[in-house]
Formats: C-alpha cells, sequence, structure tokens
C-alpha cells in the first residue's frame, strides 16, 4: 500500500464521526459500557455512530479538534488515548439528500482521546474540547476499499505511551480483522446510522445525520472505526502533561509487533516505512 499525504486544509472541511462498541471489550474497559443499556443493538453489531466534528455546529462541535502532533490538557476528566483505525471517505447523496454511500480514500493511524466525564448525557461531550483534542496522523494508506479480505487485511494497530523517557505498551496490537464491523459491513452499517439514527431521550446517541445538513452537506468524512483494547496499563493510566501518546497502524508484512515496538522505545517510530503514525505530545 502506498502512503499519501493528509491535508489539514482538507480535513477542515470534512466531518467526523466515531463508531462506538465495534472492538469486544473496549466499552467495558473504558467504564462505559452502562452508558448503552438503553441502546437496541444485535450482541455482535456497533452501539451508534457520534460527531466529533461538525463545521457549523451551534456548539462545541464547530471547534476543529483534530491535530497530527498535539493533545490539549484538560481538566475536564481523566484523559484516555483510544487508538484506532480513521477512513477519510468521499460521501454520496441521494436526490433527497440523504447520505447513500461512503467511499474510503485514505486509512490511517487515529486517536480519539476521550475525556471520561460519567456525567456527560452524550458521547459527543467527551470527544471535542476545542484545538488539538484528536488526534490523526499526516500520512495514511491510499486505499479504495477496506475488504477484510482486501488491501488492508494485513493491517495492524499499535499503541504505546512515552513518560519521562519509558515506554509502555498502552493498547493491544491488534488486526483489521479483530473488528466487529469492517469492510462493506461496517460502511452499509453507517450510511444507515446516517440516515435513521435518532436523538433519543436517555441515549448517548444523536441524530448525526441531522448535523450532515448544518454543515452543508460536505463532500468527505472522518469515520473513527473503533477503539481496541487496552492492556492492563493502559486501562489503569490517563495521560498527564508531557506524556506522548503514539499510535501505529502498519502492514504487517513489511512489519512485526516486535519491530514496531522496538522501533518507538528507540525514538525512531517515524522511521517506519509502512506505517501510518501518530505521535502526539500532550500540553
Amino acid at each position: 500500500m502506498r502512503l499519501v499525504a493528509i491535508s489539514d486544509d482538507e480535513l477542515r472541511s470534512c466531518f467526523g464521526i466515531g463508531v462506538a462498541g465495534n472492538f469486544a471489550g473496549h466499552l467495558e474497559q473504558a467504564g462505559e459500557d452502562s452508558d448503552f443499556v438503553s441502546v437496541d443493538a444485535s450482541p455482535e453489531a456497533p452501539k451508534g455512530i457520534f460527531p466529533f466534528y461538525a463545521r457549523g455546529a451551534s456548539n462545541y462541535l464547530a471547534d476543529y479538534p483534530m491535530s497530527s502532533t498535539r493533545i490539549a490538557w484538560t481538566t475536564g476528566g481523566d484523559l484516555q488515548i483510544e487508538p484506532e483505525l480513521a477512513v477519510v471517505c468521499a460521501i454520496d447523496y441521494d436526490a433527497s439528500r440523504l447520505v447513500s454511500g461512503l467511499r474510503p480514500r485514505i486509512i490511517a493511524a487515529f486517536n480519539d482521546c476521550s475525556a471520561r466525564r460519567p456525567d456527560a448525557d452524550k458521547i459527543s461531550e467527551k470527544k471535542n474540547w476545542g484545538a488539538d483534542s484528536k488526534g490523526l496522523a499526516d500520512r495514511g494508506f491510499a486505499v479504495d476499499e477496506i475488504e477484510r479480505d482486501g488491501a488492508t487485511a494485513t493491517l495492524r494497530l499499535a499503541c504505546f505511551l512515552r513518560r519521562d523517557s519509558t515506554v509502555s505498551t498502552y493498547g493491544v496490537d491488534s488486526a483489521v480483522a479483530d473488528y466487529s464491523y469492517y469492510g462493506r459491513q461496517l460502511l452499509d452499517w453507517i450510511v444507515d446510522r446516517l440516515r435513521l439514527q435518532r436523538d433519543e431521550a436517555g441515549s448517548p446517541l444523536e441524530d448525526v445525520g441531522a448535523l450532515l445538513a448544518v454543515c452543508g452537506y460536505p463532500s468527505s468524512i472522518v469515520i473513527g472505526v473503533g477503539a481496541t483494547r487496552y492492556t492492563p496499563f493502559g486501562e489503569s493510566n490517563f495521560l498527564r502533561p508531557g506524556d506522548q501518546s503514539i499510535v501505529v497502524a502498519y502492514d504487517s508484512e513489511a512489519h512485526s509487533p516486535e519491530s514496531i515496538r522496538s522501533a518507538v522505545v528507540s525514538g525512531d517510530e517515524s522511521e517506519l516505512d509502512a506505517a501510518s503514525v501518530l505521535s502526539q505530545s500532550v500540553s
């Protein structure tokens, strides 16, 4: 797969959403499984989608949150890395201006960094606290599909925390095949949610599709596919100022989990030649 630059100017015109509950065990580790008790979803399916960026919205979602270098410190809740793959897609609309399809263009390392706020009514309240509250690598793999047996089948995701010159494994090294929904199944399900998901009392989900109209029907969308599981260290350690969060989406035909960790320990993660690397300092 070919690595390409990701334009910050283009990202500012995108819509931004995440997928909740697309990796078995993550919600429980994050202490968020109880938020979804009222959500009607089959056991194997994700719980829903949530917005993290909607240019033109009348609230905090209008703030552009993505950075490839920094996570902004906040006292609004314990900060935790959420290592994910993100897919940048073109959006197709039908004659009624409803989403009819999503066409993948780039897949990259993503940090859906979250402020753990047990009092939040909606997921999005934990996701955007202003500039630099999200992370997307400045390079990703060019794609035109994301099928389990397609070009991205060899991708894996790793996550580390560098603190006081010590590197700790924060997320369980995982394959794309470990996602509950992926490929066309995931994209079709997201299209359905953009068309049909509503804001209901007692639900942490929102009418995300309605935000597309508020944003003027953007032509592109950034989708956080879902956070992987934490190691015991990642589950129990929150971010501090001075920390460095590192998320690596890599081709397992070119790199092994051991070689990825070795590169991070030596500080050479930016030199990996078949990886999308997101390194953010907390400040």
